[in-house]
Formats: structure tokens, C-alpha cells, sequence
């Protein structure tokens, strides 16, 4: 096939894709058992419950544990699957064969628990501290009462001890938090996409008055209509509605995920070559997302560095001139924090800011007198954040090749000749780390996470016979591996997920990067804006 097909291939896929993107209201994210089962256990008078219990059956693993990924990630959905399984048998509101179903998921989930290591260290998800802990409580509470009035559809059955709370977690966390922004009289927006886990534990007076979803997310949104002292109301219905309607019934961790979804693929295709033909709808997502006040991710999130970060990268990436001011309120002095009130740092936001600061300042070189000082300060910080074998971890990613890739990304083009030792490191620790079948991964062999090793070795100019070679298996399996359809889901917010599209883009950028690696280093530092 010669490069002129394979170009107009590149690009066709390429301009498919945005176009997809921008005609989708919701994103590509799969349905989260996590989120789904709280939905059953807080919202029963929501309609389509029979899909949603049949999801949560058919989910189930046959080791009786829910969730995807290594069997720590599977500790909060199954917890969720037990006690949504638990609130449907304890209401009686189904038939005797679901209920029967159900009896045997909640033996086997249990068993799944009790299984489990007993101590940490557990994935750092969102808000696990407390979602964890509220759930071993809440199963404890629905085997009482089980316990003491039985189930109305299944006579006879009761269901064993409820789990250990696992060594790492308080238990009298969520009652602590809740009672802690009681005293203060309000609850930070940061606890909105995660409200499901102290819902139960706050005053009346507390518990937001949002019409949408709160947080872009339906269990947080069923969590406060089932606190609520009225019915739930007819736009917080119509909004869990429409999501499930997308979903068969069932719920995605975060709905919608427009920021997120076209910011990150905009970049991953704007680094590599965007399309003319995309080029005017790109634009448009940079110019209605950019907020001079700050990006959040979502509706009803907090205002966050990555995703302003990435607003002002893309913007800059397509030649529309927005400013980094937005950037500032989250630098700390040494590099910024993800959002305002943040407990633990986040690497890739930071190479997203490096990103962005270093794209601005060439675009406006005057500026460099006011934002060179921090570009250096944050080089440094990230450089410094390198664990000795190479890799950068993250918390929004279970894998060290997507944080490693952004890291590098930022250090080869804008950290000059103090980041060459922390690149080769990294490029020698993907070289090391690469399988027999030229994939990399974390748990095993992926096409994300190869795009993203792709991405760390083309960093470099160095040519090393290993180097060609590593490219070579790495292009074959890529190849090999183009259709094979469900991405393992290795992001982290509540649980594991797959922002689906935006792996789509990382996988096209990253196979037409090798087709072009001979050529690559003049392309990425050709403004995007220029190739009309």
C-alpha cells in the first residue's frame, strides 16, 4: 500500500471519528456495574429496573465478584452488586425466579468478599475512603433486617455474614465527613460526583438542590432523590431517563463526558496530523469548552487543571488564541494541583500544563518573561516525580504508559536539555518492558497501552538496532489488533473504565506515527493550524 493511501486512510479514520464524537450527546464510556447497582439499590421507582437487574446478573463474574480488572479493582462493585442484590430482595418487588437469582448472586458475592485480600494497598479511586466503607455498612444493615423480617418473594432464604470492612479503610469515615461540612453549614462541589457515599449521613439542609444530575452522576443523583424529603422531581427523572435510555437501562460512572472525550482526542490527533476536514469542528469544541473561569469535566464537577490545561493546549494546537490565565488559580509555587481543595497530585495534569505552557509561550513569546520561570519550576517538578526504573505513575490511570507517554511528551518538547536523562530512562524502560507479541501493559498486553509505548520510544532520536526493532513488532501488533473491539477498561474514577473513544484516537494517532516515524519530529513541531 503506498503512503498516499495509507494518508487518506489516516485521515478519513480520523475525520470519521470527530465527526462521530461531535454528533454523540453523552461520550463513549461503557455501562459501570458500580454505578448501575446504585441505581437499583437508591432509585426503585425509576423505570426499566427489570433491564437493570438483568445487567447485574449477567455481569457477575463465576467467582461471584463483579467489576473488571485485577481482583483489588473488584472490591467496591462487588460490594455494590451485593448490596444492590440485597435492597431489591429485602423490597420484594420482583419474581419468584429473579429473586432466586438474585439469593444465588448474593451467596456467591459474599463468598467473593470474603476472598479478597484483607489489607491494602487498594487502587486509589475516587472517593474509595468512603464509598468502601458505606457499603460494607450498608450490606451489614440489609442482612439485619433480612434477618428479622425475612423476603417477601423468597421464603426461607437468609443470606450469610456480611463482609470485614478490609484493612486501610475507617469506618466511620463517611459519618465523619458529612458531620465535618454539617458544622460549616455547606458541602464543596467535590463531593457531588461521590455523594452516594455520605448521602445518608447529612442533614436535610445539605443535600444539594440540583435539578440535572448531580455530578454527572447517576448514583449521586438517585442517592439524593432517596434523601431527599420530596418526591423525586420530574427533571431528575427525565435525566436519569435519558442516560439509561442510551445505556439499556443501565448507568455509566459519568454522563456526559464531552469535555474530557473531545479535548483528549483533539490532542492525540492534533500531535499527529488533524484532518482539514475536522479541523473546523475541533475548533469549535476548543472555543465552546475554553472558560476563562476555568474547565470542568463535566456538568457539575469541579473546575479542574487537566482539563483547563488541555483546553488551552488544544485551542493553541488549532491557532485560536486563548489565554493560561485560567491555569492560575491551581499552580501551588512547584506545579499545580488538579482541583482546588485536591488530596492527592495528579502527574499527567502537570505534563498536560507543561503542555500547555510551552505551546502558548511559542505561539507568544513575550509572554516567556512571565511564564518561563514556571515552565522551569514545573520541568523540574515532574522530572523529580520519575521513579528510579523509568516510569511516571498516575492516579487517573491504573497504567505507567499512559502517565509515562504524557510525561515524556511534555519533557522532549519543552524541557530541553535538563529532561534528556529522564527520557532516555523512560525510553529504555519501555524498551525492557515490551512482550514477547510487541505489546506493552500493565496486567497484559493492550492496544492503549502500546500506543502509548509507541509514543515514549518515538520520543527520541536515537535509532538503536533494539529500538527498530521494538517499533517493528509494535506496528505488527497494532496491525493485528486493529478490529478486536472492547478495550480493557483501565482509567480510574469510581471503578475501572473505558473512555472508548478517546482510546480510539490514542491507537489511529499512534499507527500512523509509525508509518511516518521517519518524518515525525518535523510534523509535531508544525503548528496544526498551518495544515489546511
Amino acid at each position: 500500500m503506498s503512503d498516499t493511501v495509507v494518508s487518506t486512510t489516516y485521515s478519513e479514520q480520523a475525520a470519521h471519528l470527530v465527526a462521530r464524537i461531535d454528533q454523540d450527546g453523552l461520550g463513549s464510556v461503557r455501562p459501570s456495574l458500580y454505578e448501575t447497582a446504585r441505581v437499583i439499590s437508591a432509585a426503585p421507582w425509576l423505570p426499566g429496573e427489570p433491564r437493570r437487574l438483568a445487567y447485574l446478573l449477567d455481569e457477575q463474574a463465576p467467582d461471584g465478584s463483579w467489576g473488571e480488572g485485577p481482583e483489588r479493582y473488584r472490591l467496591l462493585p462487588t460490594l455494590s452488586g451485593v448490596e444492590a442484590a440485597l435492597a431489591v430482595l429485602r423490597r420484594g418487588a420482583t419474581t419468584t425466579e429473579t429473586a432466586r437469582r438474585l439469593a444465588g448472586a448474593v451467596d456467591r458475592g459474599l463468598a467473593a468478599l470474603r476472598a479478597l485480600p484483607r489489607s491494602g494497598p487498594w487502587p486509589d479511586t475516587a472517593a474509595a475512603e468512603i464509598l468502601v466503607p458505606g457499603l460494607v455498612a450498608k450490606i451489614h444493615e440489609q442482612i439485619a433486617r433480612i434477618a428479622d423480617d425475612g423476603t417477601p418473594a423468597l421464603d426461607g432464604w437468609r443470606p450469610g455474614p456480611g463482609p470485614a470492612l478490609p484493612g486501610g479503610y475507617d469506618e466511620a469515615l463517611p459519618a465523619y465527613v458529612a458531620k465535618r461540612y454539617a458544622s460549616v453549614g455547606s458541602l464543596p462541589v467535590k463531593f457531588h460526583h461521590t455523594f452516594e457515599g455520605i448521602a445518608g449521613y447529612l442533614p436535610q439542609a445539605l443535600i444539594p438542590d440540583v435539578p440535572d444530575l448531580l455530578g454527572s452522576s447517576p448514583a449521586a443523583t438517585a442517592a439524593r432523590a432517596a434523601t431527599a424529603s420530596s418526591e423525586p422531581s420530574a427533571e431528575t427523572v427525565a435525566a436519569l431517563e435519558s442516560v439509561a435510555e442510551r445505556y439499556a437501562g443501565s448507568f455509566p460512572e459519568a454522563a456526559p463526558i464531552l469535555v474530557f472525550e473531545r479535548l483528549w482526542v483533539a490532542a492525540a490527533l492534533a500531535h499527529t496530523h488533524l484532518p482539514a476536514a475536522a479541523l473546523p469542528t475541533v475548533r469549535r469544541w476548543a472555543a465552546d469548552i475554553y472558560d476563562p473561569q476555568g474547565v470542568r469535566g463535566a456538568p457539575g464537577l469541579m473546575k479542574d487543571a487537566d482539563d483547563t490545561a488541555m483546553a488551552v493546549l488544544v485551542s493553541s494546537l488549532v491557532g485560536l488564541e486563548h489565554t493560561l490565565e485560567p491555569l492560575d488559580q491551581f499552580h501551588n509555587g512547584s506545579h499545580y494541583d488538579c482541583y482546588i481543595g485536591e488530596d492527592t497530585g495528579s502527574i499527567t495534569a502537570n505534563a498536560h500544563a507543561l503542555q500547555a505552557l510551552g505551546s502558548y509561550q511559542r505561539r507568544n513569546p513575550e509572554t516567556q518573561h512571565i511564564y518561563g520561570p514556571r515552565t522551569d519550576k514545573l520541568r523540574d517538578w515532574l522530572i523529580d516525580q520519575q521513579r528510579p526504573e523509568g516510569p511516571w505513575p498516575d492516579k487517573w490511570h491504573a497504567s505507567p504508559y499512559y502517565a509515562t507517554a504524557r510525561s515524556v511528551a511534555a519533557l522532549t518538547r519543552f524541557g530541553g536539555g535538563h529532561a534528556a536523562t529522564a527520557v532516555e530512562t523512560a525510553v529504555t524502560w519501555a524498551l525492557d518492558t515490551q512482550r514477547d507479541d510487541g505489546s506493552w501493559g500493565v496486567w497484559g498486553g493492550t492496544t492503549e497501552e502500546t500506543a502509548y509505548a509507541v509514543q515514549i520510544l518515538l520520543s527520541t532520536s536515537t535509532h538503536r538496532p533494539q529500538h527498530t526493532r521494538a517499533l517493528h513488532r509494535a506496528e505488527t501488533f497494532l496491525g493485528d489488533s486493529a478490529s478486536s473491539g472492547r478495550h480493557p477498561a483501565l482509567w480510574h474514577d469510581k471503578t475501572l473504565y473505558a473512555p472508548d473513544a478517546m482510546i480510539e484516537a490514542e491507537i489511529l494517532a499512534a499507527r500512523q506515527m509509525l508509518r511516518t516515524r521517519h518524518d515525525l519530529n518535523r510534523r509535531v513541531t508544525t503548528p496544526i493550524h498551518a495544515e489546511k
